[in-house]
């Protein structure tokens, strides 16, 4: 892998170990610090909120100033959203630490651009291994987020303070090593308004292709449930089901391992059996886990289904970015990420926003029972697609 491919994933390391912590910390101070339980995962939400309204403005900014001055934005920004946070655990103010959490999903939808700047770095062969390359930052993320939110709520007196200036630290840390970062070639190909403009396609005409839908759709379902589910699992094992704080953070610790291990083989399993077929297994990877998270509250139950629920994250999260740039020309790359990451975010975000609601409301069962819909839509797209295919090579061979 080229330099730039090594530097993301080191930054994404650091970068990334913010939403492991939030995610494992959001619910439980929200529950202590929301003035009604049914808000307790409002600072997850608002999180993701933030990375889904500013997928449109980072990618302009990154078309007028490249990609390398963002990142490093990206990464300050998270270092004064970890600051924010900090503040409002210590003085126990539930709307500073909502802000943090939206300062925070700013700085995330910057990191979401690491995985198509990488796959830029990179011949079309390589880009499936390229991206599974960035996102195996995410495995060191995983152990370093959980451990630090931890750590750092045991060395400093008021707890969850200290776990969210370590947050910082790691914010820096990746404001350091993106320094390190080159432009690419195609940055600099497509930095001429004119090219751009002369070769670049209607939306509408781009989204006529109906890979592009089984694209963003799978990344979007794929994220959507993911959160949906794992937003809620903290909540329901720590204070419905009264798991300890220790097991609740080997879950999702666990959960975020199985988000990014895989991409260890992503990119191999996707050179040999295709993107279709990685999707499929996602998609039943996500069927067991609702099966698996229905039949008992007991820890093992917790476990296994959020690893299955990581597992067919990476399978269609990966699926779905490798797909993506199949249906787009260069000069039109930032426009058809910026659409593909908005919906994808936007989905989850309301995941994000309606979990504590549904949870409190329907229940931990109905709202597993609500994701089965969002699988049988994928596996339609699939389909569709696959059909289309078939159709389309048996008028050739007619003709």
């Amino acid at each position: 892998m080229p330099f730039n491919v090594w530097v993301l994933t080191i930054a994404q390391a650091f970068a990334m170990s913010a939403a492991p912590m939030m995610m494992l910390l959001g619910g439980i101070i929200g529950a202590k610090l929301a003035p009604t339980p049914v808000l307790a995962t409002l600072p997850i939400a608002s999180m993701v909120v933030g990375v889904a309204i500013s997928i449109l403005p980072v990618t302009q900014l990154m078309r007028a100033f490249g990609r390398k001055k963002v990142f490093i934005a990206g990464s300050v920004l998270a270092a004064f959203a970890g600051l924010i946070a900090a503040y409002a655990v210590a003085e126990q103010v539930f709307s500073y630490f909502c802000i943090s959490g939206v300062i925070l999903g700013c700085a995330g939808a910057i990191i979401q651009q690491y995985r198509f700047a990488a796959m830029e770095s990179v011949t079309a062969e390589l880009s499936a291994k390229a991206a599974s390359r960035v996102l195996l930052g995410g495995l060191v993320a995983a152990f370093l987020g959980p451990e630090l939110a931890v750590l750092g709520s045991e060395i400093v007196a008021t707890p969850f303070v200290g776990a969210f200036l370590f947050l910082t630290l790691m914010a820096i840390c990746a404001a350091i090593t993106l320094s390190f970062y080159q432009e690419t070639q195609i940055e600099a190909e497509s930095a001429s308004v004119e090219q751009v403009k002369g070769e670049s396609r209607s939306m509408r005409e781009i989204l006529s292709n109906i890979q592009i839908w089984v694209a963003i759709a799978g990344a979007m379902i794929g994220f959507a449930m993911m959160s949906f589910v794992m937003t809620a699992t903290p909540l329901h094992m720590h204070h419905i089901e009264h798991h300890s704080l220790a097991d609740t953070k080997w879950v999702i610790q666990s959960h975020i391992i199985a988000m990014y291990l895989p991409s260890l083989f992503t990119g191999y399993l996707v050179a040999k059996w295709g993107v279709s077929k990685m999707m499929l297994i996602g998609l039943a990877a996500y069927a067991v886990t609702i099966m698996t998270a229905l039949v008992g509250n007991e820890l093992l139950n917790y476990w296994t289904a959020l690893v299955l629920l990581g597992l067919g994250w990476n399978l269609l999260f990966v699926g779905g970015t490798v797909m993506l740039p199949r249906c787009y020309m260069p000069s039109e790359r930032f426009k058809v990420q910026a659409f593909n990451d908005t919906v994808v975010f936007g989905a989850q975000a309301i995941a994000s926003l309606s979990a504590g609601w549904v949870i409190h409301q329907l229940g931990w069962e109905l709202l597993l029972v609500i994701c089965l819909p969002f699988i049988a839509v994928q596996l339609a797209l699939i389909s569709w697609l696959k059909f289309s295919r078939s159709k389309f090579l048996t008028a050739k061979t007619s003709d």
